[in-house]
């Protein structure tokens, strides 16, 4: 579904990405993991065109990504669920969600009864501020806003990032039911190995922004854990 071949990128005169040659499958779940700092992050945004792509290519289900502007990436069926989450605190949930409405490549304007379904708290709380929420409601509206637009791919960058523990249990639950069951192709981001195992199908390590090891969940080796992950 999203190719990339040779990607690179700077901050400055820092070389952030280094020749990265990554392949996210179509309806799959794959995790990105490194330590902090190592160029998560950056990638995502490399891709959702927050950052400038300094070399290579990204193509998404044969479109070339790196023409095109960020706003237009959404109306492709890329969902983005940023660190940090990123709502607006000062509009209601139901404005939060609307604003992901205009990026729907087929125009419509109604709410999916899908996010409700998934989210009904969203449902109960169409009017309060969306700063008013919890950690972990806030997550499930930056999800849900994501969702508005019918992706066909969607990012999610450390979604488990200052949530209580039962809301990341559900966040989990969820993630998996969008991609086994309706088939949706996740990226996700995340340091929680335990959650990382249980959701993701394959996983992908970054070292200061290379690409160190790649494969199905099964064969990330205690190995593995101890030279990239293990703090």
């Amino acid at each position: 579904m999203l190719s990339l071949r040779r990607v690179n990128q700077y901050y400055g005169e820092s070389h952030t990405l280094w020749d990265l040659d990554i392949e996210f499958p179509t309806g799959r779940c794959t995790c990105v993991m490194g330590r902090n700092g190592v160029g998560k992050t950056t990638l995502m945004d490399v891709i959702m065109g927050l950052l400038p792509l300094h070399s290579g290519t990204m193509e998404y289900q044969g479109i070339d990504l790196a023409k095109l502007a960020a706003e237009k990436r959404a109306s492709l069926g890329i969902g983005y669920v940023p660190q940090g989450r990123q709502i607006f605190p000062m509009l209601t949930v139901e404005e939060n969600l609307q604003i992901g409405l205009s990026a729907r490549a087929d125009g419509k304007k109604r709410i999916p009864g899908l996010v409700f379904g998934l989210f009904p708290v969203l449902q109960e709380m169409l009017g309060r501020r969306g700063g008013d929420l919890s950690g972990g409601q806030q997550q499930q509206l930056a999800i849900g806003r994501a969702l508005v637009i019918d992706p066909k791919l969607l990012i999610l960058d450390e979604p488990t990032e200052g949530i209580q523990p039962n809301v990341v249990q559900e966040i989990g639950d969820i993630i998996r039911h969008l991609n086994r069951e309706i088939g949706l192709t996740v990226i996700l981001v995340e340091q929680k190995l335990p959650f990382a195992r249980k959701v993701a199908d394959r996983f992908l390590i970054l070292d200061r922004g290379r690409l160190m090891a790649t494969g199905d969940m099964t064969e990330l080796s205690d190995e593995i854990v101890r030279e990239y992950l293990t703090v």
